[in-house]
């Protein structure tokens, strides 16, 4: 599943990066041109402007990519694309191991009174989800005694705990990386506006605007692409605390069901 989304990422990488690529071509007006008509649009953008209509969303963003440099852009892209594929992966898995556990354990204790624990056992084989691998490591070693059948489950319990937030350091990785490449951005427009106030050996906005626009681009770029990941990112905690609780509960519960069965 993991490589899949991974796969995804790099795909969608590779087509961003030719969508961008001709959209720079389009906008690099050839010199011969220039000189014929040095008073004509030079953007797809100037030229919905000059026309009177919207610039449509797409348009616009590959525009504001231009300006903002294409070297940090895409790399905070890269991050927005890899950082989604990640997080939709850890959707996709922890809504798989989310499971009525009520009804499992029904099931559980229904297997026991008819069949013992090897009938325990089919049912939790048979059952996705953590809880259920749980139970049935628990239930494997029910012959060494309950003392060993709760060390069992809180054994395995961590490594599943493990299996949950795998990947999920990756994801706070782009969050932190994507608003540091957008300040690298910055420091790199405004020391792009002073060389070019130095030599111009003037201050006059038309000097300074270019590098500011590079500043301010990359900085929001960067902002925006941590704050979609962030959000994921704490989405994801959340399930991982309520399959947690589940557990928890259900490992308690189980004890007792196997408690009242020995006894």
């Amino acid at each position: 599943m993991k490589k899949f989304f991974m796969f995804l990422a790099v795909a969608g990488i590779m087509t961003f990066t030719a969508n961008i690529a001709s959209a720079q071509e389009e906008e690099n007006v050839a010199p011969e041109a220039t000189e014929v008509q040095a008073e004509a649009p030079t953007s797809a953008a100037d030229l919905f402007k000059s026309s009177g209509e919207e610039v449509p969303l797409h348009q616009a963003i590959k525009t504001k990519f231009i300006e903002g440099g294409a070297g940090f852009m895409s790399l905070i892209v890269i991050c927005l694309i890899l950082g989604l594929a990640l997080a939709i992966e850890r959707i996709l898995y922890l809504n798989f191991a989310k499971v009525n556990v009520k009804k499992l354990l029904e099931n559980v204790e229904a297997a026991l009174a008819k069949g013992g624990i090897e009938a325990a056992k089919d049912v939790c084989r048979d059952t996705r989800g953590p809880v259920a691998s749980i139970f049935y490591q628990g239930l494997l070693r029910y012959d060494q005694g309950l003392d060993n059948v709760e060390k069992a489950i809180v054994s395995y319990g961590s490594v599943q705990m493990s299996n949950l937030e795998n990947g999920l350091s990756w994801i706070s990785l782009f969050i932190a990386i994507a608003p540091s490449l957008g300040f690298l951005g910055t420091v790199i427009g405004m020391i792009q506006a002073f060389d070019a106030i130095q030599a111009a050996g003037d201050i006059s906005p038309n000097v300074v605007a270019g590098g500011m626009k590079v500043a301010l681009i990359t900085t929001v770029a960067g902002l925006i692409v941590a704050m979609i990941l962030q959000i994921f990112y704490n989405y994801i905690l959340a399930k991982i605390e309520s399959i947690t609780i589940d557990m928890e509960d259900a490992s308690i519960s189980l004890v007792d069901i196997l408690t009242k069965y020995n006894k």
